[in-house]
């Protein structure tokens, strides 16, 4: 990497936090990160975190959050556009978390050169148990704020993402959650100039529609600590 100005594509997550704090490590400047809300744009589109705390974690991490809304259906649309915008403000590099799924590679290349981007995947191709071990090591902390119900019991949803949430994973259920089993919210850690203070509520059930694979999904609700 050089020393030029990248954004991040954010969920808020272990391998996205991961990713950012290996690029600064190399020396990439990353002062924004880009996160897809829902079309209510109350949650997270995959995490489901509300925006209030998604701002706190980039103000910690020394970054300016920016929000777009969307269905799964302009997803890809509204991200272009976004990454236009912000290559016309004068950024080169987008920075993803994905570790080892080709798929995803090949669309974060494919919307990256629709606007003029490159992509960087510090994540990439590495052993996912490692990246996790290191993650865990390093100092960081989050907690699972979603699980799908076809891997993972609802109980799993709300726990802190640390050594004894691995060693309870079912058989062949990823430590990383690349498979999409869960996914985190990192709340301090190396990179956090303070911890994000939340408040853990209620466990939610949502019933995807069939036309996104009718699975059932549990997420944790967090807000912000008064």
């Amino acid at each position: 990497m050089t020393k030029q100005t990248a954004l991040m594509s954010w969920s808020g997550g272990k391998d996205s936090c991961l990713a950012l704090w290996r690029a600064r490590q190399a020396g990439l400047a990353v002062p924004l990160l880009i996160t897809a809300m829902d079309e209510s744009g109350t949650r997270a589109r995959s995490h489901g975190v509300p925006p209030a705390l998604l701002q706190a974690q980039a103000a910690s991490l020394g970054a300016r959050l920016q929000c777009y809304h969307a269905s799964w259906a302009e997803y890809e649309e509204k991200f272009i556009a976004m990454l236009r915008a912000a290559a016309a403000e004068g950024y080169s590099h987008a920075i993803f978390g994905d570790i080892d799924l080709a798929p995803h590679r090949a669309w974060e290349e494919k919307v990256c050169a629709a606007a003029g981007l490159t992509a960087l995947l510090p994540l990439w191709g590495e052993a996912r148990r490692r990246l996790v071990d290191e993650f865990i090591a390093a100092g960081f902390k989050a907690v699972v704020v979603c699980v799908d119900g076809r891997h993972l019991p609802a109980e799993f949803c709300g726990r802190e993402f640390d050594a004894a949430f691995l060693a309870d994973l079912p058989p062949g259920v990823d430590a990383c959650g690349e498979n999409g089993e869960f996914h985190t919210f990192v709340y301090d850690g190396p990179a956090f100039s303070a911890p994000v203070a939340l408040r853990r509520t209620d466990v939610l059930r949502y019933a995807a529609p069939a036309q996104l694979g009718g699975a059932t999904y549990y997420f944790q609700q967090l807000v912000p600590l008064d």
